[in-house]
């Protein structure tokens, strides 16, 4: 007897082909969706290979494959905002929009018209649903966990939501798709953005965004060489910086740590261990929390739990200070490296991932004693 309809993002990799195979072998009528996000065909775009992979794996399984293009929605709800973002100079995630906008909004709604009681991608996450209503976990293997992706999505759409690979390694998921013998076992992940490609960002947002060459100033105030915008840099950078050979000064890498929009100047430092490129606290704003705020929440109200400001990071102890509306402070016991306007501060209690916010500024105070952790930081943030 069935257990009902799965329908499951078939992306042409190998996650969601396992993910559609675990599924049907545990008895649900799995019906299979690919989408195309990205419909400009440049030749890096690989949607082609994909679409062709995805219905190989279908085929093999048996199981029927639906097609759809989101590239409209996909243009005005991730990838507008990518080009916003990043002519303020900063650094955005698309990928934390596409999930909240696209996998889990219209692609969620279009499998409800497929007739489907259950989405199913191959996201290293689990929901846990004992308790009546969906919480967000890390995927068990911390290499490849992705609920940092998924922070931004809301809890209506979890509910019927499958991640048949959070209890999963990547290795167990290779090992299962060679003893299934299905083509895309070995097939390399997708990294970066999805709609670069494997092209140089640089190239690829000079179409998008126009250049506003300025000095390269080091913290002491030094110009140090030019940049072409701030639009191509990110925090933490140290490649394509071309600052080259400078009379005394010592021969070791610089890094960006900091943009001055006003000025159109960027700030770098010397050494990957340089005090400026680390931050006790961060200002974040637009925060969502996946199943309501504590208990409690509103101006100063504080809640000791782990942050991430990327992914793959390690769980950081911090304690988050309530700024009212959907404004954070977050004071971190260890100073973050890099920590960039734009991307994403996410929260966790243990293995539960409570939500996240975007970081507006980060404060840099290694030579100062830190502050109090109900110290707000609208005041004193820079960056």
């Amino acid at each position: 007897m069935s257990k009902g309809t799965v329908i499951v993002a078939l992306s042409g990799g190998v996650d969601s082909a396992v993910a559609a195979l675990l599924l049907r072998d545990a008895g649900y009528a799995v019906e299979c969706l690919h989408m195309t996000n990205w419909d400009d065909d440049d030749g890096y775009c690989d949607a082609a290979r994909d679409f062709h992979d995805a219905r190989r794996v279908a085929g093999i399984l048996g199981l029927p494959l639906h097609r759809v293009s989101f590239a409209q929605e996909y243009r005005e709800r991730v990838f507008a905002h990518f080009v916003a973002e990043s002519e303020r100079g900063r650094t955005p995630n698309p990928d934390v929009l596409c999930n909240r906008e696209i996998k889990f909004g219209v692609l969620r709604r279009y499998a409800e018209r497929l007739g489907g009681q259950w989405l199913a991608t191959g996201h290293y996450a689990r929901v846990d649903t004992s308790s009546g209503r969906p919480y967000l976990l890390k995927g068990v293997d911390p290499g490849k966990d992705q609920s940092y992706f998924l922070h931004a999505v809301a809890e209506d759409d979890l509910r019927d939501v499958l991640f048949p690979l959070g209890k999963l390694t990547k290795h167990e998921v290779r090992e299962i798709a060679r003893a299934a013998n299905l083509p895309v076992a070995e097939k390399k992940d997708s990294t970066g953005i999805c709609f670069i490609g494997e092209r140089p960002f640089g190239e690829f947002l000079a179409r998008y965004v126009a250049a506003r060459p300025g000095t390269i100033r080091s913290v002491d105030g030094e110009p140090v060489g030019r940049h072409r915008g701030l639009a191509f840099y990110t925090l933490g950078q140290r490649h394509g910086l071309g600052i080259g050979g400078i009379a005394d000064r010592p021969d070791a890498p610089w890094y960006v740590v900091g943009k001055d929009l006003e000025r159109n100047e960027l700030i770098v430092a010397q050494g990957a261990d340089h005090p400026a490129l680390f931050s006790d606290a961060a200002f974040a704003t637009e925060m969502h929390w996946i199943n309501g705020p504590p208990a409690s929440w509103q101006p100063g109200a504080e809640l000791r739990c782990s942050a991430k400001t990327r992914y793959r990071q390690p769980d950081q102890p911090c304690t988050v200070v309530a700024r009212g509306g959907d404004a954070i402070d977050v004071h971190f016991d260890t100073p973050q490296r890099a920590v960039t306007p734009g991307q994403y501060v996410v929260l966790y209690d243990g293995e539960r991932c409570l939500g996240g916010a975007t970081i507006e500024r980060a404060r840099t105070r290694s030579r100062e004693a830190p502050l109090r952790a109900s110290e707000s930081l609208r005041a004193s943030a820079t960056g």
